[in-house]
């Protein structure tokens, strides 16, 4: 084998002494939202700890030009670092930090031949990844606009298109809605630039591939799950070591089936089971109720909180619990109950906080005791609390450690033996904890949705948005109580009521209608869109309002149908109540699309609210 040689880089010193060339043979950029924003979320979890957060190794091979390296195994990992270098230097402009990370993006090297070129320091050569990469780096702007200035730049599309412009986007919006204050990410920055290592190993082609095969069929290293596997094997005779390897499997292999991390579910696991109180040197706070992942051994291995979980006198018992928590958190992954039931409640609540956002898990384990009709109600309360914090773009960063107390109160209330008062006791807390909080946040939720647009949120969030909108109007029009399953409003299409992409004389009749605004700002906006069918979407096409408005009229949806016609039924009927939240439009001016903005805006507050038990 040739010469292997390792070093370990910071991000910071990594992108400023290497360049990266991502081969064309490699596999394209795969990571979805979920992959990246569980980086995002992993740094996260440990600014303020003076600890490194190391991520793992890259195998990269030397080319024939000094500090040019084909990266082997870690290329989705380097081209996420240098997206979120991207956004970063964007928050940045006119900061000090903005030209140390501009040159970690782009810089000067001089050739064997003396001559002078500029490269990015991460450049793909698949398909026309590395001319979109180039694309994002000048444009040096907001994910809409980088989206647009892409798409309309010539290059032709690929495989990997939609998940570079999506990372970027997930990125961008990650640091925007949780480092809103300079202050905050120049921290993160700080962070990021000097805590944040690798293992970087070196050597030709074939070595690098062997060394890759060799650290994918051993593993690497001992992580706290592992070391609490071993602690707990201390606690057994060696006649019960089959036993005990055959339960911890039990925990591991589901876990990894799922892909879910272990070690953020045994957080989780902790956070939502046991009082946590942990003293930390680098923080005021001396009670702190969350658990890092570089805290997770050392909890344990307290004498106090030995005792409180019992693996010493009862290891068997203590892994029989974690294997009930694992089975609870991969049902609550794939919208099942407590009983491990389906439940349309919790695939509500999937399909609001998608495949990443899972800090509410804390919660969901402590309520676990629940009786199921107790159990899907709460999550349904989980959904409205969430739905003000998602759609506000609310920091996530306190919501852990508010959930890791809040989970205290429920294991209480999951304690209760007497009925009424167990649901009067959660009556208590969704008053205290997230009625209380959401009211806070009204005024901000009201600014939210009157600025959003198409491109606000993540798709999948605006089509669950319109989809329970929907939903909603349809139950009230019909007179039900409990809601059915979201998927029929969930598969149908998002029509543009002023079209996407209008014809020529459609947009110039608008304009001279609207001459104070501008269209491209008016057809992504929440009040020009609604769901409609496949093919009734297919006839409406890109008309005037005048002429799709009577495909509106056959949807199989009121909240569409009331676009052309409120239906009038009775003096005091379901219908005549939900009327007063809906309004027919005789025409579609931009003045229509903002007052269909307020009213779809009064309607979430109807849908996302907290309701008591009785």
């Amino acid at each position: 084998m040739a010469k292997i040689e390792n070093h370990k880089y910071s991000i910071e010193e990594a992108f400023k002494e290497c360049y990266y060339i991502v081969p064309d043979y490699q596999r394209e950029y795969v990571w979805q939202e979920k992959e990246v924003l569980q980086l995002l979320e992993d740094i996260n979890e440990q600014i303020g700890s003076s600890n490194e957060y190391f991520i793992g190794t890259i195998l990269v091979s030397p080319t024939d030009t000094k500090n040019h390296y084909e990266v082997i195994d870690g290329q989705q990992r380097l081209t996420t670092f240098f997206l979120l270098l991207c956004a970063l230097r964007h928050f940045f402009v006119w900061e000090a930090p903005f030209t140390v990370i501009n040159g970690l993006i782009s810089t000067s090297y001089t050739t064997l031949k003396g001559e002078s070129l500029t490269t990015l320091k991460l450049e793909p050569r698949y398909e026309n990844a590395g001319a979109v990469m180039q694309k994002i780096v000048d444009l040096n702007t907001d994910p809409e606009t980088t989206r647009n200035g892409v798409l309309n730049s010539g290059i032709a599309s690929f495989g990997s298109l939609e998940n570079l412009l999506n990372a970027y986007a997930t990125i961008y919006r990650y640091l925007q809605d949780n480092y809103d204050e300079l202050t905050e990410r120049k921290q993160y920055w700080g962070y990021l630039a000097n805590a944040v290592v690798f293992i970087q190993i070196s050597t030709d082609v074939g070595s690098a591939l062997k060394i890759f095969e060799t650290i994918n069929e051993r593993g690497v290293g001992l992580n706290p799950m592992d070391l609490l596997k071993n602690l707990l094997f201390t606690q057994v005779q060696p006649a019960e070591f089959t036993n005990l390897k055959t339960e911890w499997k039990k925990i591991t292999a589901p876990l990894e089936k799922q892909k879910e991390k272990p070690l953020r579910f045994l957080r989780y696991f902790l956070m939502a089971n046991y009082r946590i109180k942990i003293e930390r040197k680098e923080s005021n706070d001396s009670n702190s109720a969350i658990v890092r992942e570089d805290e997770i051994y050392d909890w344990f291995t307290n004498k106090e909180n030995a005792t409180l979980c019992g693996y010493q006198s009862k290891p068997f018992d203590f892994v029989r619990k974690i294997i009930c928590n694992v089975d609870l958190y991969i049902g609550f992954a794939n919208g099942r109950a407590n009983d491990h039931q389906n439940s349309i409640a919790m695939q509500n609540l999937k399909l609001l906080t998608g495949g990443a956002f899972s800090q509410h898990y804390v919660l969901l384990l402590a309520a676990a005791t629940f009786p199921r009709p107790l159990f899907d109600h709460f999550v349904t309360q989980v959904e409205s609390f969430l739905f003000y914090y998602i759609f506000t773009k609310t920091s996530t960063k306190d919501l852990e450690r508010l959930f890791s107390l809040w989970a205290d109160e429920l294991r209480e209330i999951g304690a209760f033996t007497d009925s009424q008062e167990q649901k009067q006791k959660l009556n208590e807390f969704l008053e205290n904890r997230f009625q209380k909080s959401m009211a806070t946040k009204e005024g901000e939720l009201t600014d939210a949705l009157k600025r959003l647009t198409l491109f606000s949120m993540q798709r999948y969030r605006t089509r669950y948005l319109l989809a329970k909108l929907t939903q909603f109007v349809d139950m009230a029009y019909q007179g039900v109580k409990i809601p059915g399953v979201l998927q029929p409003y969930t598969v149908l299409e998002i029509e543009h009521i002023l079209p996407d992409n209008p014809k020529t004389d459609l947009q110039v009749s608008f304009a001279e209608q609207n001459p104070a605004v501008k269209y491209d700002d008016c057809k992504i906006k929440l009040g020009n869109l609604t769901l409609l069918e496949k093919p009734l979407n297919i006839i409406a096409s890109n008309n005037f309002f005048n002429q799709k408005k009577g495909e509106y009229k056959q949807s199989q949806n009121y909240l569409t149908r009331s676009i052309e016609e409120l239906a009038q039924v009775g003096n005091n009927s379901s219908i005549t109540r939900i009327n007063a939240y809906l309004e027919a439009f005789p025409d579609w001016t931009a003045a229509s699309i903002e007052r269909r903005q307020e009213l779809l805006i009064r309607l979430a507050k109807e849908v996302w609210k907290i309701t008591k038990l009785q």
